[in-house]
């Protein structure tokens, strides 16, 4: 599907993710495109109307959307949403539209049976439809640059998929097509058990070398310049104070919520048992994530929230200033 021939893209989910990715698509697609968006959560929508009032239209359903659309992009929490969405929320989905020759995107992070159940349905129903999966890689403030990366679902022979990169740069820094149908999905659970891992296993290396003495900062650096050099510490750092943009610097906010990890990290876990690999670090990642996600401390905060889980010193700082004041004194 020619992008420059159409005249409405549809967007349903505008949360934490979603809202800065519509916001870019509103600032940079051609004026003559509409984007006609749906949220359950009304705010969301008014926010993104007012930011751009002559190129958004609230819509009050999944339907309308993809009634007036012949794009379709969505950003949902769970396997279960995406379902809905497009097939199982009775007259109300995508799918209940007619939505022959239409191109289809999801990016939300499922499990990969759930996007093969709505690919298989579309396909089914709509032969003429294009339908992929495109997860998405860094985090809010990846979201709110435009710097984040998309694992799409496509064969690099795909005819549409030119289009689809085009589209998704509007939004991201980077595309990569990953395959055929769910294997994006399946590298966005691989790169975020990754993800993961290393941010509990940067939490325990600062925390040991803070109670040896070493400042976060210097840490960071030694990092970042030997082989232990990763981008969680880089741009993510689980302390606070030692990089200024990170969550963590932020009280934890504005992140990838510690429950999503959990979410994806449990999903992660299904897939390796699903194809026969063998994850030693698997069990004790998910343990970390469950309890912090159970922790009134850490719940609903940045997932590298685990530095605080464990035991980490947040007030570093103050205690160094202190130490300096005392030696002075």
């Amino acid at each position: 599907m020619d992008l420059s021939k159409i005249s409405g893209l549809g967007f349903v989910g505008l949360g934490a993710m979603g809202l800065p990715m519509a916001g870019h698509l509103a600032a940079k697609l051609p004026e003559n495109v509409r984007i006609f968006v749906y949220d359950i959560n009304q705010a969301s929508m008014d926010q993104l109307h007012q930011d751009y009032p002559k190129r958004i239209t609230k819509c009050s359903g999944a339907k309308e959307v993809a009634d007036k659309s012949e794009v379709i992009l969505t950003m949902l929490p769970e396997g279960k949403h995406v379902r809905l969405v497009y097939m199982e929320g009775g007259s109300d989905t995508i799918c209940s539209s007619d939505v022959s020759g239409k191109l289809l995107v999801d990016c939300s992070t499922i499990d990969t049976a759930s996007s093969l159940a709505v690919k298989d349905y579309i396909n089914e129903k709509f032969p003429t439809t294009s339908f992929y999966d495109a997860p998405v890689s860094g985090g809010v403030v990846g979201a709110q640059k435009g710097t984040i990366a998309f694992f799409l679902g496509c064969d690099g022979n795909d005819k549409n998929l030119p289009h689809v990169t085009r589209l998704l740069q509007l939004m991201g820094k980077e595309v990569i097509p990953c395959g055929g149908p769910s294997k994006g999905l399946a590298a966005k659970l691989s790169n975020n058990y990754l993800s993961g891992i290393i941010a509990i296993a940067v939490s325990e290396a600062m925390d040991m070398g803070m109670r040896s003495g070493l400042d976060p900062r210097v840490l960071h650096k030694v990092y970042g310049a030997g082989t232990a050099q990763n981008t969680i510490c880089d741009r993510f750092c689980p302390v606070p104070g030692v990089y200024p943009e990170a969550p963590s610097s932020r009280g934890y906010t504005n992140g990838f919520k510690v429950q999503l990890m959990r979410k994806d990290f449990g999903l992660a876990l299904d897939m390796a048992k699903r194809v026969g690999a063998k994850n030693v670090l698997g069990e004790a990642g998910y343990a970390t994530y469950d309890g912090a996600s159970n922790d009134p401390r850490c719940k609903d905060l940045d997932s590298r929230v685990v530095f605080r889980y464990l035991g980490g010193n947040e007030d570093w700082q103050k205690d160094a200033d202190e130490a300096t004041a005392s030696k002075l004194t």
